[in-house]
């Protein structure tokens, strides 16, 4: 536990990181707003003129280390992920501080835990990965999902969203993420197959039965960590692919004072054990907006020493998954388990 309630957030200025830095401040920590754009970085910061500004590039290891001096933590909402996560994770390293980031890139959130357990643990600090709606909401609910058991044959998890209305930095973590997805399989990381695989997913209310497609993120590589099962497949309803891939489709546009969008998203996981189902929902608004309470619920149990233990962890292996979800429950989401 830590009376050090500062926390850095390096891409304070995106779309989400400004949710973020919302959520940090009604739950009455302080943010430090870092980023690569100055221009940006003191726009965003007139609209928080009593908070720290400190301009930082991954290119510049020295600027990173400034922006996390006297930080008990860092969250990283700068993508793409496998460009920033690697350098601020190795200044949170430098600083003995935990970090957490929202990616949905499945390279990033490998090499997170391919390249810094070791570092992490002797440091005595969290690096927690994908800890958004993309990640660490499926992993939660995996894990809420299976319950008392210790293994089961099989984790799907199906995305039904209504709409999606990229930001500038989704497009781009796509254009810079080109390369083969993966699936878990056999007991392993394998290639998702050319074309991917298609479905019927019966989604609860109001989604019903939809035409679903596998779109593996970042949580296949988090729940293979640390769940027992060959098998995790996840899938995504066809009407916000066909949004993400119009080059026309707007970026997300605030329908009240916080910011949200009218988007409406559901998280369906199911875990099966020969012939018994286990099934854990989540419904909300906007994927952008809900990951600011995810992250910053895991930031707060990390510094009050809520948390299993450090090193680099998927978000229901260190935390309480249904403890955390019912936290967020109501306000944030409604929940079925």
């Amino acid at each position: 536990m830590t009376s050090n309630q500062i926390i850095t957030v390096f891409g304070a200025y995106g779309h989400t990181g400004r949710f973020v830095v919302s959520e940090l401040r009604k739950r009455g920590l302080t943010p430090i707003l870092t980023g690569r754009d100055s221009d940006k970085l003191n726009a965003f910061g007139d609209t928080h003129p009593e908070l720290e500004i400190r301009v930082a590039s991954v290119d510049d290891p020295a600027s990173l280390d400034r922006a996390v001096s006297g930080a008990a933590a860092v969250i990283n909402c700068a993508g793409p992920f496998l460009d920033t996560a690697t350098p601020v994770i190795e200044a949170a390293l430098r600083a003995r501080i935990h970090y957490l980031d929202v990616t949905a890139e499945q390279p990033a959130a490998l090499a997170a835990f391919e390249r810094f357990t070791d570092a992490a643990r002797d440091a005595g600090v969290v690096i927690a990965p994908a800890m958004a709606f993309y990640g660490g909401l499926g992993d939660l609910l995996a894990t809420a999902a299976m319950g008392s058991w210790a293994a089961a044959d099989e984790i799907r998890v199906a995305v039904a969203l209504d709409s999606w209305q990229p930001t500038r930095g989704t497009r781009l973590t796509g254009q810079r993420n080109s390369g083969r997805r993966f699936v878990f399989s056999n007991n392993k990381l394998e290639f998702l197959a050319d074309p991917p695989p298609t479905a019927t997913w019966s989604f609860p209310p109001p989604f019903g039965t939809q035409d679903v497609v596998s779109l593996p993120l970042a949580e296949i590589i988090t729940i293979s960590r640390h769940l027992q099962t060959p098998e995790i497949r996840s899938f995504m309803n066809l009407a916000p692919l066909t949004d993400l891939r119009n080059p026309e489709t707007p970026e997300p546009t605030a329908a009240d004072e916080s910011g949200r969008s009218a988007q409406i998203f559901l998280m369906d996981v199911i875990a099966l054990r020969r012939s018994e189902e286990r099934r854990a929902t989540a419904r909300g608004r906007d994927i952008y907006a809900i990951t600011a309470p995810i992250i910053v619920e895991a930031t707060t149990r990390i510094l009050d020493g809520r948390f299993k233990r450090s090193g680099v962890a998927a978000a229901g292996e260190i935390f309480d998954a249904r403890d955390f979800l019912e936290s967020l429950s109501p306000e944030h989401f409604s929940l079925e388990i």
